[in-house]
């Protein structure tokens, strides 16, 4: 029988760690749930030998996940936090178009365009793709908004990942558009709207609060940094 591949199994590892985490936080009575499931798939137990199962199943786990600290004292501004965190996590930056689809072809950049808690507005100046991990920790926090509204409850992302080219176009209509190197350009960022809810543009106040609220703990726990953008009435959020 042969192994079940590394991929495979790194990827119900990263999974079952998004779930946990969530459930942990906010829903505990699917925990045991998760981690009997969990101990199913990546049991490394000899089970007996039959004519159904000749061999036993190997199962090669993933090292944990290592978050690169931000250099305290030389990185001081929030935005370049951003950047440093986009630049130690994946691929680096996308130099254009080409090597934007690439990407896409090798797995490195994988589509979204909705899921619990969250959807995607229609774009003009980036793309709905973001990192595989990017994408687990974006549903982590869909979870967990509809956990702290309601299960109906979304939010709205308003901007995902963009090639230079896109962000110079997007720099010569939005002046607040950052000039230089944008941390969207690493697949690790996108923008949450705060004034749009259910896919609408409607001020809720209450879910504005409990969506600010998950941004800060996922922050305290170091998987992402975000900034709230006023002028764009927005939270960036880039995952570490």
């Amino acid at each position: 029988m042969k192994k079940i591949p590394f991929l495979q199994i790194a990827s119900l590892f990263i999974l079952f760690s998004a779930g946990a985490w969530a459930t942990q936080a906010y829903m505990p009575e699917l925990k045991q749930q998760l981690k009997e499931t969990y101990s199913t798939l990546t049991s490394t137990s000899k089970p007996k030998k039959s004519a159904e199962n000749p061999e036993p199943i190997e199962v090669e786990l993933p090292l944990p996940r290592i978050i690169p600290p931000i250099p305290e004292g030389i990185i001081t501004k929030e935005y370049d936090k951003h950047l440093f965190a986009g630049e130690n996590n994946g691929f680096g930056v996308i130099e254009n178009e080409s090597h934007f689809n690439k990407l896409i072809e090798e797995g490195q950049l994988i589509l979204i365009n909705e899921g619990n808690g969250y959807e995607v507005m229609k774009l003009t100046h980036s793309h709905p793709y973001i990192t595989p991990y990017s994408k687990v920790v974006l549903e982590e926090l869909g979870i967990a908004f509809q956990t702290l509204t309601d299960k109906e409850s979304t939010f709205t992302l308003t901007s995902v990942t963009r090639t230079p080219e896109q962000q110079k176009s997007l720099r010569r209509r939005n002046s607040n558009a950052t000039s230089g190197e944008s941390s969207h350009s690493y697949g690790v960022s996108f923008d949450i709207s705060y004034i749009r809810f259910n896919g609408k543009k409607n001020w809720n106040r209450s879910k504005q609060k409990k969506l600010e609220k998950i941004l800060n703990e996922f922050q305290d726990e170091g998987k992402i940094l975000f900034i709230k953008e006023r002028k764009q009435s927005c939270y960036h959020v880039t995952v570490r």
